[in-house]
């Protein structure tokens, strides 16, 4: 990646302050739980529209959100570089230059470190600072935030800005605590990395982190056991270097790349083609389909209309699929094994991969089906099935995260009464747009459950999210309004809509899907993100503010 003038690597510990070297309260105007894409941005819109005094308040020792913790070896977006950014300054966009088609993760965060150098965004941010509660006062009308070493910050209004996978999963299997090896999630990997040179590697998990970690782990590794629990579709990324015309033509059109972004279903700028998979000819389909793979990425989806809400026409994208993995995996059975059966193409999220079907074609790589032989335990030397035991050195959990609820859930929120989100939310999340749940004043989520989030490009996802909350709070002040609270019927019928939404897809027949919350035992099955577009939704968020916040009361 081009050098950007006037920037400096940033180090994790140059924003650090210990609860010692500070007073043990701290008032603002408002707080920020996050500093990634969604806090960076609240902070720059807040801080300079609104004239507002913010703190945001980061886990982690740098900035970067779900990228400062997701350092797994192949870890990189599947959205391309040149609109997985911010789009709400043009000069950032010009003076930027990614590498890659699809960008790292270090790429990503070093991007963001660039934005919060540009914007000046680094002197509100506190690092090292995990909030481990938040209660709401209703006779003060303010936000008590307390953080684990202690300090305790205050303001009327709390944005969450925690990301949608942020909270790792790791299964509870009997004996990891007896494991004689390493253990590591991918979700949490190690800064500094980890050698898997001369090692006996078991990775559990074949979703989109699984199918990105795998092949750097195959090539480095003596050996790798891949723990196959649900088998899964994935297009090829075709990954590679950015040419200097790209940049350019992305620099030339910028206005149109986002205008077609913001009006398309899933924040993506490119559209889906207006033909359904039955009125084309068997051949021209064939060709429509073999021009897409050979394209590569999440915009394979865009070959036709009716892919995610007819069941015939899906039926013949997933089985061209299928033959795509037969025909790159050379044992028959094991392309058998890698083959999905139980649910649709992209009816979960749909990976993109650098050689990941390749991989099961190497010698140092065995196929585990956990349908066919369950997990029994993990064991001093290993990992033990119904069958046998595999010996071990390192474990690799790609098991993915408690999406959407659980960042927000490990907040230990009390609202309004003293009410606690958690038992709000026991049956499932309840919120109107995304934005708020009944019960909760001024608090305000950014990408949350009931909204597109996962479902669209994050950052115009984000975007849009935190330019309406800045709206909704300017406008509260030039009233002088100072409390903000999802009504419940509002709340009830956002739910209702949310359902049919997705009921009117394909999405909810994957019944392990993560959208559900099917891959965290115990959590309520329920589907989470909005599935009715981010254009649809963005609209709605625009009535709703320009009839006067309907749904929402104000006082």
């Amino acid at each position: 990646m081009a050098e950007h003038p006037g920037t400096k690597p940033f180090t994790e510990a140059s924003n650090t302050r210990a609860a010692a070297d500070t007073p043990a309260v701290h008032t603002f105007d408002a707080l920020i739980i996050g500093a990634g894409f969604s806090g960076l941005y609240q902070l720059h819109t807040l801080r300079e529209q609104l004239g507002m005094r913010v703190r945001v308040l980061e886990q982690g020792g740098g900035i970067g959100g779900t990228w400062y913790w997701n350092r797994y070896p192949g870890a990189r977006c599947d959205s391309e570089s040149y609109y997985y950014c911010y789009s709400f300054d043009k000069r950032i966009e010009q003076e930027w230059t990614w590498s890659e088609r699809y960008p790292g993760h270090a790429e990503i965060r070093q991007y963001l470190d660039f934005v919060a150098r540009r914007l000046d965004l680094l002197r509100d941010v506190q690092l090292d600072t995990k909030v481990v509660g938040a209660q709401y006062d209703d006779d003060a009308g303010i936000w008590t935030v307390d953080t684990e070493g202690g300090e305790r910050f205050r303001a009327p209004f709390l944005i969450t800005a925690v990301g949608c996978l942020s909270t790792a999963n790791v299964p509870a299997i009997p004996g990891l605590d007896r494991f004689a090896g390493q253990w590591y999630h991918t979700g949490q990997w190690p800064h500094e990395g980890v050698d898997f040179t001369g090692k006996r590697v078991g990775q559990i998990g074949t979703g989109s982190t699984g199918i990105q970690v795998a092949p750097v782990i195959a090539e480095q590794a003596t050996h790798l056991t891949v723990f196959q629990r649900t088998a899964n579709y994935s297009i090829p990324a075709r990954n590679r270097p950015v040419t200097a015309q790209e940049i350019r033509l992305t620099r030339d059109n910028y206005e149109d790349i986002w205008r077609r972004a913001r009006s398309g279903a899933n924040g993506h700028p490119f559209t889906i083609a207006d033909r359904s998979v039955h009125d084309v000819p068997a051949d021209e389909r064939q060709r429509i389909f073999e021009e897409a793979w050979e394209r590569g990425g999440l915009r394979f989806r865009a070959s036709f209309r009716d892919i995610l809400v007819d069941k015939g026409a899906n039926d013949i994208t997933s089985d061209f699929l299928r033959a795509k993995i037969r025909a790159v995996v050379k044992d028959p059975e094991m392309a058998e094994t890698l083959t999905p059966r139980d649910h649709g193409f992209a009816t979960k999220r749909p990976p993109i991969d650098t050689g990941y079907f390749e991989t099961f074609n190497r010698d140092n790589v065995r196929l585990v089906d956990l349908k066919a032989e369950p997990i029994v335990e993990i064991t001093e030397r290993g990992l033990r099935t119904t069958r046998r035991e595999y010996p071990l050195d390192i474990l690799v959990f790609a098991t993915g995260f408690d999406a959407l609820t659980g960042p927000l859930l490990k907040l230990n929120i009390t609202g309004s009464g003293g009410r606690r989100l958690s038992d709000d939310w026991s049956a499932g999340p309840r919120t109107y747009l995304g934005l708020q749940t009944p019960g909760f004043p001024n608090l305000f989520t950014i990408t949350g459950p009931g909204s597109p989030s996962v479902l669209c490009n994050m950052p115009i996802a984000i975007e849009q999210h935190v330019d309406w909350i800045t709206a909704c709070i300017g406008d509260m002040r030039a009233q002088g309004l100072t409390r903000i609270e999802a009504e419940r019927d509002a709340a009830d019928g956002w739910v209702r809509h949310v359902n049919d939404a997705a009921n009117a897809t394909l999405l909810p027949q994957a019944s392990s899907s993560w959208y559900l919350g099917a891959n965290v035992p115990g959590k309520p099955r329920v589907f989470m993100p909005y599935a009715g577009g981010f254009a649809r939704y963005a609209g709605i968020c625009d009535e709703v503010a320009g009839d006067g916040y309907r749904g929402f009361a104000r006082s």
